[in-house]
């Protein structure tokens, strides 16, 4: 399928795209291993919080190839495509908002905190450089193809940018000042309010009868 944008003509947007959602779902199981794995060695919420993101970004990537390996159908038939494919997303967002809220919450109530929150730092910090370029890239997609279903994915990515900095904010600040105990769950709390506003977003969208499934971000 070549699709010609302003500037990139001839360019194969939809295998772009799914090279793309290849590329974040491969990345993004990396990613959530390791976050989780030291959010629990750590105790910090915040740390597995985000590393639970990543596998919201393996979902978003997959309802993103479930969409373009579809055989080709008439208008009706990829509206209701991109219909539901940008409900599967936001429903992503909203459960990991809920179950992030959940577990800040609870380390708040209990005044805990991470052992360390040198790992955050590193995965933040990785992962800003990653989720930007995938961000940047999806969105051309996204445009180019005029897709409500890529621009949801976008906005993961970016979510997942945004998370990554309020992460790396509240990890600084507990390690700078460990007297500052809840800045952990604080942050998990910031977090989860990113998400959730993603999520309830694209949900409103498209529930509405007049859902065109085209790219609302141009």
């Amino acid at each position: 399928m070549q699709v010609t944008a302003a500037g990139n003509p001839g360019v194969d947007w939809a295998g772009r795209a799914r090279m793309l959602a290849a590329l974040t779902i491969a990345w993004n199981i990396l990613e959530g291993l390791v976050a989780m794995g030291f959010g629990v060695a750590e105790e910090s919420v915040a740390l597995f919080g985000f590393g639970l993101d990543s596998w919201v970004e393996v979902g978003s990537a997959g309802v993103v190839w479930w969409k373009l390996t579809r055989p080709p159908g008439c208008a009706t038939t990829r509206k209701a495509q991109e219909r539901t494919a940008t409900r599967w997303i936001s429903a992503f967002f909203l459960v990991l908002a809920a179950a992030t809220t959940l577990g800040a919450g609870a380390q708040l109530v209990a005044g805990g905190h991470p052992g360390s929150t040198l790992p955050s730092v590193v995965v933040s910090l990785v992962s800003l450089g990653m989720m930007g370029f995938l961000w940047r890239a999806k969105r051309s997609a996204a445009l180019a193809l005029n897709s409500r279903t890529l621009e949801m994915d976008a906005a993961c990515s970016l979510a997942c940018i945004q998370l990554s900095g309020v992460l790396l904010a509240g990890s600084l600040l507990f390690l700078l000042v460990p007297a500052l105990w809840w800045a952990d769950g604080v942050a998990a709390l910031i977090l989860s309010a990113f998400i959730a506003r993603e999520g309830w977003q694209g949900w409103k969208a498209a529930q509405k009868p007049d859902f065109a499934g085209g790219c609302g971000c141009g």
